[in-house]
């Protein structure tokens, strides 16, 4: 059984869908919701890159209702996640229980938890490998802002430092936000904040949710955002024509998306000092107004897996069997995106070894077996060419780098005749204009550095 979301993932490329059909049957026993639920999934599994199953009006109907629930979430085609919408929170005892009763016992693939009693009351669920979790941030119910638009101290609204904390207790690969389309700010912001999770957006249509707030969140991929109906598809007279007409509209929205660049990583990368302006001498000899350090991202474990997270917009594009660190800066990052993508790491001594086994490149790989490289950094492109030739010496494929600040535009050529594609998250340049936009340097330090960047 594929990882959540990787599954979610996959059925959305291959449905080429953003749409989750809600089961929310209205009905007047056990076995009318059991009927419903099998004729609506039934009708719109085509059309469906998910199906979420809603825990009450199955639960409303007692021990006959919780057994249709079963029945009708083992009924899903296999390649089609299911969500269950339980919103649960609890202390982490009680949630253990829940945990096992709705992945155990029910067996959904993922499920929504209320994040009320902070992080204890969600690692239960996390703790269970391949499940998905889905964190309540901004709901779409108009007394939601009583609470989640409160201005906390720091300057934050709640729902952002929900979204935020959820991001530090997993990544993109086992956590999803739920954010209501009737919120488009909340949903803008939150998607500045996680740029790589899932979103799952409830409220469009009925709710007065709007396509265009979907389109904008919408990751770099195009994809990233899951919009639920129930109400519209469920009370349809034609449920499939309906659900293959909300998924083609949603289709439609995505030529619109233009992905913002993720300013509030670029901040934090300031702040925490892997990024400093002043005058540094770099190993050439040169000196910079700019210093880019992120072996300090080994200290901040939070951060850290918000860089690895972000890794996920080009990866989530390649086709690649293991995550390969450039040696030896890059081993602590490439080990937090092979986490974070569920993806095995290898690595490449620049020694050989002379005891055990005298590997040359570390883990578990089969040659022909293919290696996108990862590293922080790219200046010239010459560790990342040295640790290629080992990868390759070893009989392991490797096309393509992944890093996440491009320091010099010259290594994508140099990389480009070595049969390597360059990714870069970002470039210097961009990084800058971004702390700049966000107010985190002034003008005259923004100048010095692209006048620098200018004359290189």
């Amino acid at each position: 059984m594929k990882a959540f979301f990787e599954a979610l993932d996959e059925r959305s490329r291959s449905a080429d869908s953003l749409l989750c059909v809600g089961i929310d049957p209205r009905a007047k026993n056990a076995e009318e919701a059991r009927k419903v639920s099998l004729d609506l999934i039934a009708a719109t599994a085509p059309a469906a890159a998910a199906f979420k199953a809603n825990a009450a009006f199955f639960e409303a109907h007692g021990p006959a209702g919780i057994e249709a629930l079963i029945e009708v979430v083992g009924a899903v085609p296999e390649e089609i996640p299911v969500i269950l919408d339980a919103k649960i929170g609890d202390i982490a005892s009680t949630a253990a229980a829940y945990a096992e009763a709705c992945f155990g016992v029910i067996g959904a693939g993922s499920v929504t938890v209320n994040p009320y009693l902070g992080r204890d009351s969600v690692d239960p669920f996390l703790a269970h490998p391949g499940r998905g979790v889905w964190v309540l941030c901004r709901t779409s119910n108009p007394s939601g802002a009583e609470l989640q638009d409160d201005t906390l101290d720091s300057g934050e609204l709640v729902h952002e430092r929900v979204a935020r904390l959820a991001t530090e207790w997993a990544g993109p690969a086992r956590l999803g936000l739920v954010v209501g389309a009737t919120q488009p700010e909340a949903l803008a912001g939150i998607r500045a904040i996680a740029p790589e999770h899932w979103i799952l957006a409830p409220g469009v249509g009925p709710q007065g949710g709007e396509t265009d707030a979907v389109a904008a969140a919408l990751r770099a991929d195009a994809r990233g955002v899951l919009v639920p109906s129930s109400r519209l598809v469920g009370g349809a007279s034609d449920p499939g024509a309906m659900a293959a007409d909300l998924r083609d509209a949603l289709r439609a929205i995505r030529p619109k998306a233009v992905p913002a660049r993720n300013r509030g990583l670029a901040v934090d990368l300031h702040s925490s000092g892997c990024v400093r302006f002043g005058e540094f001498t770099l190993r050439s000899g040169v000196v910079s107004p700019i210093y880019v350090d992120l072996r300090r991202l080994s200290g901040r474990p939070g951060l850290l897996r918000r860089v690895a997270a972000s890794y996920g917009s080009v990866l989530g594009r390649l086709a690649y069997d293991h995550v390969g660190a450039v040696p030896y800066g890059a081993l602590p990052l490439a080990t937090a995106v092979a986490l974070d993508r569920s993806k095995s790491l290898v690595w490449p001594r620049r020694e050989s070894k002379e005891h055990g086994t005298g590997a040359r490149v570390e883990g578990e790989w089969r040659p022909g077996d293919r290696v996108v490289l990862v590293d922080d950094v790219v200046t010239t492109g010459a560790s990342a060419l040295e640790a290629a030739g080992l990868v390759r010496e070893a009989g392991l494929i490797v096309e393509h780098l992944v890093v996440l600040i491009e320091r010099d535009p010259g290594a994508g050529s140099a990389l480009a005749d070595a049969g390597i594609t360059l990714h870069a998250i970002t470039t210097l340049e961009s990084l800058v204009e971004d702390l700049g936009a966000a107010g985190a340097i002034g003008e005259d330090e923004r100048r010095t550095v692209a006048a620098f960047l200018a004359g290189r």
